[in-house]
């Protein structure tokens, strides 16, 4: 079953005095696909490594009704998987077979239940058949599935995506999206790609100099042509464009 994030109060600072996130506050479905945009340096992928504890700031995160802390962390990270936005920060063992057992062995299931994910996991990829390649010898799309996979096999009810559709050609872009449309879990997704959360995601937030701005329906944050300018954002010249195609 996918849960629910709520996000109180939420402040983080890499150095003191200088907070990144200031105040967030955020409520997020269980099983909602759920986009998160901004401009460079808004701190979009810090509020993401937020949610499973590898940044940890003030405030309260709660996965499931579960808040995050200390004691909790271990569950916290059952339930919420992350893919990095550089497949090669995810993929560190010799094989494809490899790295995908190993979020299931470290959580401590069999090696029958292990074998049983994994081959899930990558015919879900569509990698069946890649389980003695190499990982790091695939292509840049390949790498990204394998990633995804990673997190699959350990079943999460929570999944959150840094950046996933950057450095893909369209025909990657699309088995992508395939694949995330075909997801049953609570899915957070950080993209600075503004069209492809078009056809996956229902809400976004704004995000902007640590703070949100706005959240609302995809097409009424997307379409509100003042609101993406005054920060940092612009669809205007894609849809010139398409004026003139269509």
């Amino acid at each position: 079953m996918a849960a629910a994030i709520e996000i109180r109060d939420l402040g983080f600072s890499y150095t003191p005095g200088n907070p990144v996130l200031e105040n967030i506050n955020l409520d997020i479905e269980a099983g909602e696909k759920f986009g998160i945009i901004g401009p460079m340096g808004s701190g979009k992928s810090t509020l993401l490594l937020q949610l499973n504890g590898i940044l940890r700031g003030s405030g309260t995160v709660r996965i499931g009704g579960t808040i995050l802390n200390d004691k909790t962390l271990g569950l916290i990270r059952r339930r919420l998987g992350l893919v990095f936005q550089n497949p090669d920060d995810q993929l560190f063992n010799p094989t494809v077979e490899e790295d995908v057992a190993f979020g299931p062995l470290n959580f401590g299931y069999s090696p029958e239940e292990v074998t049983a994910r994994v081959g899930e996991a990558l015919e879900a990829m569509k990698l069946a058949g890649f389980e003695k390649s190499l990982s790091h010898h695939l292509s840049m799309g390949e790498r990204k599935r394998v990633a995804l996979a990673t997190v699959l096999a350990a079943k999460p009810e929570v999944i959150a995506f840094d950046e996933p559709f950057s450095s893909l050609d369209p025909s990657m872009l699309m088995q992508l999206l395939d694949i995330i449309n075909g997801l049953e879990a609570t899915l957070v997704i950080v993209s600075q790609s503004l069209l492809p959360l078009v056809s996956c995601c229902r809400r976004l937030a704004l995000l902007n100099n640590g703070g949100i701005v706005a959240v609302g329906p995809v097409k009424d944050i997307l379409r509100d042509d003042e609101l993406l300018r005054a920060n940092g954002l612009d669809l205007g010249y894609y849809k010139k464009i398409y004026g003139e195609l269509f």
